[in-house]
């Protein structure tokens, strides 16, 4: 039970980690997932986050505090607990942020952050199968792929949307984020591309990587200011598990802080609250919280959608079937297909807002869709200022944390929002969509145009996470920085932090990519580092 390198979760980055740090056969590498093997089957089709989000199988069903934000909602916050991580059960959805992204990161003092440095790692991880750009990578693990699901709602959305002034983007991730078009994902051969399964699936015989599912991470053993392993139970069994060289902790924004925390690593203040013997100060832990909130706008519509699909057993047959026998259809569907990162004022010098278009609707994913034809044009602000906190309710990694995301608590966040919607209306107002649209079920013609407030308050009774928590261990030189520019935990030594938590601002798009990107950093670096 002794390795030279232990990854603690198998998610989006842990993967990556494992897999480089293990593949020159110099090093051996435990890496440890809470969850169990990918062999669920709805994992791999790609429609069936709508069975794995909310189930406790592969899903840690975390939700938040009562938030002020949301008109004292508490929300559901799924986060992946199976091999693969959230990558197992998001919406495959791969969105690199823009390079302004990663220049603030290098600006803010983190050297080796900027988007020239972070390239080569997105290049590295990914199979783009689009068309040619100098900046898309070819080789690397994870299969990204165009959009393969054609419906009728989506491209008319996009064509509104260039009728009402907007730029069209064939690729946001060649350089130029801004404009609409159709996601890209993560999927090959009409499965789902998850981290285990560009990264562990190929590996699977290696002799130096060891994976140990339905782990769980009870903290770390320290020596002095040294980690020197972690302690574990492994289905029922408490043990010990002793690095050579390296712990990292990849156990994501909420994963990560709690077990620095319960390892006696944080603010002395909180963790006394708990007993729990402070080893070392860092005040930053489980701070900066960071995430996309979504408002979802949803309208009915003429043209036939998932909603009305899915409940008709002939259709939902036929949908089956070619998905057994081509892979394609609507069970090879993403969670969104189309999408615009848009400026809510045309005075910013970049996008400010994202949309995804869905062509069903639901209160709830997990609950299935509505009983009507309709589509949603989710809209999200990219960059929020509104940053929250995790906090401990034990000293026992069994007790789930308290999750304060703090959303809407500033005032360009709160306008940003409005305005985002405003921009839904106006290109659900343009033609050719606005033909097929039959009424606006969300927000509703009862909420004017002109009455912001009214609007605002729409959004915090009825917007939602949109699955991108980070920012907990952030990278910085600052007071409140938790690792520093190589993701050593300041002042510690024999571990690291390589997951989303480490942002020190939230990417402007989804996570999966960036999160991926930094695992292959991670690696990288402390294969440098390695003598």
């Amino acid at each position: 039970m002794k390795f030279d390198y232990i990854v603690v979760g198998a998610g989006s980055a842990g993967c990556a980690v494992a897999s480089r740090l293990s593949e020159n056969g110099r090093f051996t590498v435990a890496l440890i997932e809470a969850g169990g093997r990918d062999t669920y089957p709805w994992i791999h089709i790609p429609i069936g986050y709508f069975r794995t989000m909310g189930n406790p199988k592969t899903d840690w069903c975390y939700q938040t505090e009562a938030d002020l934000g949301l008109n004292g909602r508490a929300i559901k916050w799924p986060r992946g607990k199976v091999l693969g991580g959230s990558s197992s059960i998001n919406g495959l959805l791969y969105v690199r942020g823009q390079q302004e992204d990663f220049n603030h990161w290098a600006q803010l003092g983190n050297r080796g952050w900027g988007w020239q440095d972070v390239l080569p790692y997105f290049r590295k991880s990914e199979h783009w199968q689009g068309e040619g750009h100098e900046d898309r990578g070819q080789g690397g693990p994870l299969n990204v792929a165009e959009n393969q699901v054609e419906r009728d709602v989506i491209s008319v959305w996009i064509e509104a949307a260039v009728a009402a002034g907007y730029p069209r983007n064939s690729d946001y991730n060649a350089g130029d984020q801004e404009g609409v078009g159709h996601f890209q994902m993560t999927i090959k051969n009409g499965r789902r591309c998850s981290a285990a399964v560009a990264y562990l699936n190929p590996v699977r015989g290696r002799k130096t990587l060891a994976i140990f599912t339905k782990c769980m991470t009870l903290g770390l053993i320290m020596d002095g200011k040294t980690v020197t392993g972690i302690k574990a139970r492994h289905k029922g069994r408490l043990i010990e598990i002793k690095a050579n060289r390296e712990v990292v902790l990849s156990a994501g924004a909420i994963g990560s802080p709690q077990i620095l925390m319960t390892s006696g690593i944080g603010d002395p203040a909180e963790l006394k609250q708990h007993g729990i013997a402070i080893i070392h100060q860092l005040d930053g832990v489980g701070k900066n919280l960071q995430d996309h909130l979504q408002a979802r706008p949803v309208y009915k519509c003429t043209s036939g959608s998932i909603n009305t699909d899915s409940r008709n057993p002939i259709k939902l047959v036929g949908m089956a079937l070619e998905y057994a026998l081509r892979r394609t259809g609507p069970m090879a569907m993403a969670a969104s297909l189309g999408t615009g990162f848009l400026k809510s004022d045309p005075a910013l010098d970049r996008p400010d807002i994202q949309f995804h278009i869905q062509p069903f609707s639901a209160d709830n994913p997990a609950d299935g869709p509505h009983r009507f034809s309709a589509f949603t044009a989710s809209v999200l602000q990219l960059r929020p200022e509104s940053t929250g906190h995790i906090k401990l309710t034990s000293a026992s990694m069994d007790d789930y944390p308290e999750i304060h995301p703090n959303y809407l608590s500033t005032k360009t966040d709160c306008d940003t929002l409005v305005r985002g919607i405003k921009i839904a209306r106006k290109i659900c107002n343009t033609d050719p969509v606005k033909a097929m649209i039959t009424a606006e079920f969300n927000p509703g013609p009862a909420i004017a145009d002109d009455d912001d407030a009214a609007i605002l308050d729409w959004a915090r009774s009825h917007s939602t996470t949109i699955y991108h928590p980070t920012g907990t261990c952030k990278m910085g030189q600052d007071n409140m920085a938790v690792v520093d520019e190589r993701l050593n935990v300041r002042g510690l030594r024999g571990i690291r932090v390589a997951d989303a938590s480490i942002m020190p601002m939230i990417t402007s798009g989804n996570t999966n990519a960036p999160a991926i990107m930094i695992g292959e950093k991670a690696a990288a670096m402390m294969l440098e580092d390695a003598v």
